[in-house]
Formats: C-alpha cells, structure tokens, sequence
C-alpha cells in the first residue's frame, strides 16, 4: 500500500496523505490543552484470490471521542494466516513510519503514537502475539493487541 493512494473520512469524503496530515494537526490543535492519541491499525479479510487490507488512522482525544481516517487496498491472498498477520503489522508500521515523518516535517514533535495489532492472547493468532509486539516494540512504537487494539479490531474492521 501506498500513502499516495487515496484516504477516506467519514465526514469529509477523500483525502491526500498530506490532507490528513492537516486534518490530524487541525484536530490537535483545536483543543491543545487535551490529551491526544495517534492510533494506526489494520485489518483484514481473505476473499477467494485476493485480501483486503484496510489501515487506519485514529485521532483519539482522550475522554472525548475521536476522528479516523481509513486507507484500502486489494492484494494477492496470503497463503497464510500467519502471512497475513504480518503483512497487517508491517502495512501499519510502514504508514506509522510515514506518520512520524509527516508530523515531523511540519514541526509537531511530540505525539503519542501507538500501532494496534490484529492479535490476541486467545484465538488463531496467539502463538504470534509475541513475535508481533516485539517487532513492533524492537521499532520504537508503542504496541496494543487484542483486546485493546480497536484501532485494527474495530476502526480497520469497520471498513474491511
């Protein structure tokens, strides 16, 4: 996937990277005395040949709602769950990754980013909850897994 590719907005319909960017900034600064969180998460589901993969982007203000914007692409289906799984952990920190650079480039140098992955301690996935938060951790970012991680289980699923 690819951040030139289109975002979308419940409220405001298509976005650029850089207009969500703006939007992310706009919300932030709206209220500067709140606390905010910058969730990105993904999921996905396996159709015949293909999966979907959804990302998204969540604006938390803490204790008073938040915006999301979401990003979707198709691509040749995993030949695994556990392929799957981490094409979903990457796609995230790859638009994580973009996320900090953004918010850098325009200055704003101190958010609290968390990357929600699509994991849990019951479940297909938990022989992978390790090995996927310790990648992510091993990255820098703060991680969250299932039964925490609604910026993948239910924002990304929402539109997947």
């Amino acid at each position: 996937m690819d951040v030139c590719k289109p975002f979308r907005n419940p409220t405001l319909g298509r976005l650029t990277f850089s207009e969500v960017l703006d939007e992310i900034i706009a919300i932030m600064h709206s209220a500067p005395e709140d606390v905010y969180e910058l969730v990105v998460g993904t999921d996905s589901q396996a159709y015949h040949d293909v999966a979907e993969y959804v990302r998204a982007i969540v604006v938390h203000r803490v204790g008073k709602g938040g915006r999301y914007f979401w990003q979707g692409a198709r691509e040749r289906k995993p030949l695994s769950l556990r392929e799957r799984i981490w094409r979903e952990t990457w796609l995230s920190y790859e638009l994580a990754q973009h996320l900090i650079r953004g918010l850098e480039e325009r200055e704003v140098l101190d958010v609290n980013l968390e990357i929600h992955v699509d994991v849990g301690r019951g479940g297909r996935t938990r022989d992978m909850v390790e090995e996927v938060a310790g990648m992510i951790i091993g990255s820098g970012f703060h991680v969250r897994t299932k039964p925490d991680a609604y910026g993948a289980t239910t924002v990304a699923d929402k539109h997947t």
